[in-house]
């Protein structure tokens, strides 16, 4: 297949994943749901750190999850037993969520307006990062238990990413990772990245995660009350024109 043709399958497949993409976000923009798409390699400590988080905040906040995997339930099962609702979507030889699968997914999810929707995506730093789902950001999680050269190595994931999560960080005593270069690393990519240190074992730093998940969510309901104050005015217009 020549490379002309392989560029435009890719922009093919990836234009009607955005067209899906554009309906969901419109959806979450409109029922005021806060939607993150949650990445990172295999190991990194995110369903751990996703079963934490949910299991905290589900006594203030209306959450839910999808989880993404090749095969097994037994992420989806694992955030079910915090009592937190999760749909598992397997994608088989398929390496990453698209934004299909995702609104299918919040359609039997049954997910409540003005709640906080996390999606897990297929562990992997190289696909889902072209891949828009309609989320209002990426968090990409790095352990500590990786190399601090994974920004430069896979850094599509990184440039997408809004924040990085650096987890595990309870560990360092034990690792020769440098914090600091890591960091350098991936604001050499994206400058304006946002970086918590966070253990999920130890709770270290989830305070400053659940804080830039309500400055997220509130940022969304703003948006949301914004939006219905100016359609309720333009009815009223209408209805004064009317009369």
């Amino acid at each position: 297949m020549s490379q002309a043709r392989l560029v435009k399958i890719e922009k093919d497949i990836l234009g009607y994943n955005d067209a899906y993409a554009a309906e969901n976000r419109k959806l979450f923009a409109d029922k005021g749901i806060l939607a993150l798409n949650l990445v990172s390699s295999p190991g990194s400590g995110k369903t751990t750190l996703l079963c934490r988080t949910v299991g905290d905040l589900k006594s203030r906040l209306a959450v839910a999850v999808i989880e993404g995997d090749q095969q097994t339930t037994f992420d989806a099962d694992r955030i079910r037993a915090t009592g937190v609702p999760a749909l598992q979507v397997n994608t088989g030889k398929g390496c990453h969520l698209d934004a299909h699968m995702i609104g299918h997914a919040v359609g039997k999810l049954g997910v409540a307006d003005d709640s906080v929707l996390f999606v897990e995506n297929v562990g992997n730093l190289v696909c889902p990062a072209g891949f828009d789902l309609g989320e209002a950001a990426k968090v990409v999680i790095l352990s500590v238990t990786e190399g601090e050269d994974k920004p430069l190595k896979y850094p599509d994931m990184f440039a997408a990413a809004e924040l990085m999560i650096l987890n595990k960080v309870d560990l360092l005593p034990h690792l020769s990772f440098d914090v600091d270069r890591c960091v350098r690393y991936a604001r050499k990519i994206n400058p304006a990245i946002r970086l918590i240190e966070l253990s999920a074992t130890t709770g270290q730093g989830l305070d400053a995660w659940y804080g830039w998940i309500d400055e997220k969510r509130q940022a969304v309901l703003s948006d949301r009350a914004l939006a219905l104050e100016t359609k309720l005015a333009a009815v009223r217009r209408t209805l004064a024109e009317g009369a």
